[in-house]
């Protein structure tokens, strides 16, 4: 169930090493316009849950995020490495490129539909509070430049309400959301094989925080909530993603250690790829 995702990951990692171009930015915004926001709103829809699931999935994804800042904080203050560079790296997990595509091989609709709801929570802290921490000041209205966030409260007043879709509204969504998945495995491979990797001994460190606190927090708040199944499978297996890619794009945007970063991101992606066998049979 991993190989699909390692092999379009790999597929874009050599894209991105060929003479061939690979429109990155294209891709970025196809996918953060149209792709996920269909994705999101086919998931929410077409595998609709209860909402005491919702509500569950939403408060232990919300309960994790604080545990990741709270003990990246410890330990990055412990190791004496900067905050402002390292600690979104720990905080926010690559739930979207990674996460997605291996929750729904692993765990089928339902899981997709229970991943969507962390990446969507993740989202929100991750568009607000990163950039925040990477710029050093607070910017709550890039949620409003984020699509997928309106489709995710669009979706659950469309269940709520118990609004009937109309088939070719469904159909388009499916359809577009289908490809965003494979978009995002050829886009996380291609911006790996272009990062400019920095202070590997540093970012081999804060790559074993991440994953090291991703998992341990995964199991303890599936435990805490009672989580089984389905439920259990995501909350750890999204919690032991490595560091995301826009981790990168804020620190570069706002000049903060951004080869540092990216070393990060290539190296937690690296340890996550060897660790995830172990962690889906945990929890299969």
């Amino acid at each position: 169930m991993l190989a699909p995702s390692l092999m379009l990951t790999l597929a874009g990692f050599l894209w991105g090493r060929s003479p061939h171009p690979f429109d990155q930015a294209f891709v970025t915004r196809l996918v953060t316009l149209v792709g996920a926001p269909c994705l999101v709103f086919s998931a929410l829809t077409r595998t609709p849950l209860p909402g005491r699931d919702v509500a569950s999935m939403v408060t232990a994804t919300t309960v994790c995020l604080a545990v990741f800042a709270l003990a990246g904080t410890a330990a990055l203050l412990a190791l004496r490495l900067r905050l402002r560079t390292h600690l979104p790296a720990v905080v926010f997990p690559n739930i979207g490129n990674m996460g997605l595509p291996i929750c729904f091989f692993a765990f089928g609709e339902r899981g997709l539909t229970l991943a969507t709801i962390f990446f969507a929570i993740t989202s929100v802290f991750q568009f607000t509070l990163g950039p925040a921490i990477a710029s050093g000041r607070p910017t709550p209205a890039m949620l409003l430049k984020v699509p997928f966030i309106h489709a995710v409260w669009i979706s659950l007043l469309v269940g709520g309400l118990g609004l009937a879709i109309p088939p070719w509204v469904a159909n388009t969504a499916s359809l577009a959301g289908g490809a965003t998945i494979p978009l995002m495995l050829l886009a996380l491979g291609a911006a790996l094989a272009r990062l400019e990797v920095a202070a590997l001994p540093r970012a081999f460190v804060v790559s074993v925080l991440r994953i090291g606190i991703g998992i341990a927090t995964g199991f303890a708040i599936a435990a805490a909530f009672g989580f089984t199944g389905a439920e259990r499978g995501v909350l750890v297996v999204q919690s032991s993603m490595p560091s995301a890619v826009f981790n990168y794009l804020f620190a570069r945007m706002h000049d903060n250690s951004p080869e540092e970063v990216a070393g990060v991101v290539l190296g937690s992606t690296l340890l996550s790829y060897a660790a995830l066998p172990f962690v889906v049979a945990a929890v299969m």
